[in-house]
């Protein structure tokens, strides 16, 4: 194949949508075809899902002109001489594209037979009534500036409680969908605690809402929450996967660093409900801001929390660009919604990014005055930014009194007296400064790396943004504070977008774009593009207000809907896209270990301080760490340490804590913002077996004997109350009081096993009741626990 036919052939792919078309089958299982035919919606999909090329060796130089990525070449004329046009507007006999998708000729059809590929015949009307209407061609939807549409019909209905659900409400009754009833008051108390702080409610939550369930009570419940420092730690849940956040540092020894004050001043933004523009600007560009405050210096450690490394022999410069590439795509993950990684190597295949604006973009990352191997042991790589003195004094008292508990017990394997100053060296990083962001004096030049290689320059380059998105601001600085102004500037398209549709999706499930990584050509089409659009402008209108748009999300009525799955609808709506009933979906990792630690009364509710280091299975660090003074042991916490939020639990790259990955959290070592969702059965394991389950199921069975009641059927109710929001009914009733009975009559044949129940965990205990009763009530507990109801929000 000459290389003329090759580009045609690539270029054909160009801009595709690898989704669904924006062609919904009604009840019956017929496709309806919209009276308006919108191009990117409709046409852009079917265009681009296919494989679009000519054929016949008599016509190889009109062939590497039939391209249908840019308007340009879809509507140019093929051949002069029959005064032949891929697309001629309002006549389709006349257009080249509609005759060949019509052909039967397999030499000259479209998509070729070989392709395996077929167009239905509703898709061939779809592109026929578009060329009928005038063939009108649009951008890339998420290049268009978002605009705020007035809201569609439906204002006579009851329905609506605010402007998302107009939108979620004609989209319904488009393919003849109806809201579901609202949920009950425990179900939707439950749902809300764990969206907007992570946590469950109390059981006398619950019942207060029971008694007023009220709008106006709604609404002052999500204040109260939205209030909460907890609601902090549960926004920067998220925000850590985004920011690859982690303990370590990656590579080699994969030795600590010192983070945890990054990760306090993201829970306090969240908390004080700082302006998303402020908060993003600061993290790119605080440095560069006019006589800059410590915070501001600090918030820039998100440009640094990339992986390095301090291996003898590794080349400074490739390690260096790689920190530089890493800080690019993420730019372009977290706010852009794009994978601008793509053109790293070649111009991008499916978006207007070529490689030369990718090394524009990477040249605002370029200037930081840092090494690619950090030559001196466990010191950080400058710049860097040196904690209070008051708040180190405070941790290393903190370090030395940990430091002398385990040498003191000996408790780790017998092995306190070898380790104990590796263990300082280690905790030592706890009050070593911060890497941060700075400028070089003087700038470095960037080039365009051929195929992407840190040793092959090309042309030289100047910081810019792709034009295609929007152009570089006029008299903005070429720096990382240019580059904040350029993305919260009113006319971008995307950042406002990308960022509502994130929020959308922790609270709905899904986004409105399902692939929030990727607004590009190849992502998801959104569902309700005019409701995301209203979203985004109304969000930019508010100054950026985080809590508020929250709020909007929770107080509406699409959100309040009842989660129970009809037959019809899930027929109809496999995945609620269409938004016709309630969320459901797994608690995350977090909330999972979280919503144990809490009804168990364990959950120490303290805000931010050094990670800590809870439960973990013995010899996972050995296994993968190097050996001698190199190698860390892992030095179990203790006390508080035990029970804290899973926000604080300290995070090694090549060992992140099993009982969070086993959940599917993200591994930190890159930009995440949508973790994978899995169903395995080593979930089920930890949940029923790992010693912090395990120890809180204890715990959660002392205290519902304590608080519960005074006799079995109150303290089961109680217990399946806090675990779901809901009371048990008189079947589940019936069969936890038989569980508890048998349980009983078990370890009062077999009392060494509650023994060993009683035991685990290092938390005592104040059991009011015999051994074997409290093991038998934590089991009943546990199975309470680990309820399909009890690990959901729906």
């Amino acid at each position: 194949m000459d290389a003329i036919i090759f580009r045609s052939l690539i270029a054909s792919a160009i801009s595709c949508f690898c989704l669904h078309c924006g062609l919904e089958a009604d009840h019956t299982g017929e496709t309806s075809i919209p009276e308006k035919i919108d191009f990117n919606l409709h046409v852009r999909p079917i265009l681009s899902d296919r494989c679009f090329k000519c054929h016949g060796p008599d016509d190889r130089a009109r062939k590497a002109n039939f391209r249908l990525d840019e308007e340009a070449f879809a509507f140019e004329m093929l051949d002069s001489i029959a005064e032949r046009f891929a697309i001629v507007r309002g006549r389709p006999g006349k257009s080249e594209l509609y005759a060949r998708i019509t052909s039967e000729d397999p030499k000259e059809k479209m998509p070729p037979p070989e392709s395996n590929l077929i167009l239905t015949p509703t898709e061939i009307l779809v592109l026929k009534r578009w060329i009928e209407q005038g063939a009108e061609w649009k951008t890339h939807w998420s290049f268009i500036k978002p605009v705020r549409t007035p809201l569609p019909g439906g204002a006579k209905d009851k329905w609506p409680r605010n402007e998302i659900d107009y939108f979620t409400l004609v989209q319904m009754r488009r393919v003849q969908l109806e809201p579901s009833v609202a949920a009950t008051p425990e179900k939707l108390i439950r749902r809300l605690s764990f969206d907007l702080t992570g946590l469950p409610p109390s059981p006398q939550e619950v019942n207060e809402f029971k008694r007023d369930p009220s709008i106006q009570a709604y609404e002052e419940l999500v204040d109260r929450l939205l209030a909460s420092p907890a609601y902090g730690e549960r926004m920067a849940s998220d925000w850590l996967d985004l920011s690859r956040y982690a303990e370590t540092n990656g590579y080699h020894h994969d030795f600590e660093r010192n983070v945890w004050p990054w990760r306090d001043w993201v829970i306090q933004s969240f908390n004080d409900n700082r302006p998303y523009d402020e908060f993003v600007t600061w993290q790119l560009a605080g440095d560069l801001l006019e006589n800059p405050s410590y915070e501001q210096l600090l918030a820039t450690s998100f440009n640094r929390l990339h992986r390095t490394t301090q291996e003898c022999g590794s080349i400074d410069e490739e390690f260096r660009v790689s920190y530089v590439v890493d800080r690019t795509n993420t730019f372009g993950k977290a706010f852009l919604g794009l994978t601008v990684e793509c053109a790293q190597c070649h111009d991008h295949k499916y978006d207007p990014i070529s490689q030369r604006e990718y090394y524009k973009l990477f040249a605002f990352f370029n200037q930081v005055p840092e090494r690619g191997v950090t030559k001196s042991f466990g010191n950080p790589s400058a710049p860097y930014l040196a904690l209070p003195d008051e708040q180190v004094e405070e941790v290393r008292a903190y370090i030395d009194q940990t430091i002398e508990r385990e040498y003191a017990s000996g408790s780790q394997q017998d092995s306190a007296e070898a380790y104990r100053d590796v263990w300082r060296e280690e905790m030592s990083a706890l009050v070593a400064p911060v890497m941060i962001m700075g400028v070089l004096d003087t700038t470095r030049p960037t080039y365009v790396l051929d195929r992407g290689l840190y040793d092959a320059p090309g042309e030289e380059v100047f910081a810019g943004t792709p034009p295609a998105i929007l152009p570089f601001g006029k008299g903005e600085p070429a720096d990382r504070l240019g580059l904040a102004r350029w993305l919260f500037n009113p006319d971008h398209p995307l950042t406002a977008r990308v960022v509502v549709n994130r929020y959308w999706q922790m609270i709905f499930g899904r986004g409105l774009v399902d692939t929030p990584d990727d607004f590009g050509s190849q992502g998801a089409l959104p569902t309700h593009l005019e409701l995301l659009d209203w979203l985004a402008v109304d969000f930019m209108e508010s100054g950026w207000d985080v809590k508020r748009l929250i709020k909007q999300m929770v107080l509406s009525a699409t959100y309040r809907q009842s989660s129970v799955i009809t037959p019809a609808k899930e027929q109809a709506d496999p995945y609620n896209k269409w938004l016709a009933r309630g969320v459901q979906g797994r608690l995350t990792a977090e909330m999972l270990r979280d919503q144990a630690l809490q009804m168990s009364g364990l959950l120490v509710n303290r805000i931010g301080g050094p990670s800590v280091k809870s439960y973990h299975p013995k010899g996972l660090w050995v296994q993968v760490s190097s050996g001698g003074r190199y190698q860390r042991k892992y030095m179990q916490g203790h006390g508080e340490d035990l029970y804290r939020r899973s926000l604080y639990q300290y995070w090694k790259r090549i060992q992140p804590p099993p009982s969070m990955t086993i959940f599917d959290a993200a591994n930190r070592n890159q930009c995440t913002v949508k973790r994978q969702s899995s169903s395995t059965p080593l979930q089920a394991l930890v949940l029923l077996n790992d010693v912090q389950f395990m120890e809180a199921a204890r715990f959660f069975a002392e205290r519902s004997i304590r608080e519960g009641g005074n006799n079995a059927k109150e303290r089961i109710q109680w217990a399946f109350q806090w675990a779901t929001s809901r009371l048990p009914d008189e079947a589940e009733l019936s069969i936890l009081l038989e569980l508890l009975e048998e349980q009983v009559l078990e370890f009062s044949n077999y009392p060494e096993r509650a023994e060993a129940i009683v035991d685990l965990g290092e938390g005592g205990s104040g059991q009011m009741v015999g051994t074997e009763e409290l093991a038998a009530y934590t089991m009943v507990c546990n199975a309470v626990m680990n309820l399909s109801e009890s690990l959901q929000k729906n």
